[in-house]
């Protein structure tokens, strides 16, 4: 089954930290710009971290930028985000996509429609109160 499934979510304090994981079946991840995307009421979700499946080059969101880290090992087949210095604004469910276009990280974050990527998780939630 070709699938993405996030996981690593939960409820931590403010200034904690989250390791979510996005691990892909049935298709290598290592071919795919990868994104990680979190839910703005009203609007479509939004990018705040994305990597680049041509060389693993990266863009952050400014609200996650020094905080938050993208990475991908592709022996496991998966990518990952490194949250830490969480903040309750954090709170939010997180999903991660994948694409075979060669869009750049700022291009797979800002500008690729949600219905360009290949495969979508299911989310994973994140709560960050005291």
């Amino acid at each position: 089954q070709v699938q993405l499934e996030e996981s690593g979510g939960g409820s931590v304090q403010p200034g904690g930290s989250l390791r979510l994981s996005c691990a892909a079946s049935g298709f290598s991840l290592a071919d795919y710009g990868v994104g990680w995307f979190r839910q703005v009421p009203g609007r479509d979700r939004e990018g705040i971290t994305c990597i680049s499946g041509n060389d693993n080059s990266t863009w952050y969101k400014d609200s996650v930028k020094g905080r938050f880290t993208i990475s991908r090992d592709n022996a496991k087949n998966t990518v990952y985000l490194q949250m830490n210095s969480l903040k309750p604004e954090d709170t939010n469910v997180y999903f991660c996509a994948a694409t075979r276009t060669g869009w750049g990280p700022i291009g797979l974050c800002v500008y690729l429609r949600e219905d360009e990527y290949d495969y979508w998780g299911q989310g994973t939630p994140v709560a960050v109160s005291s």
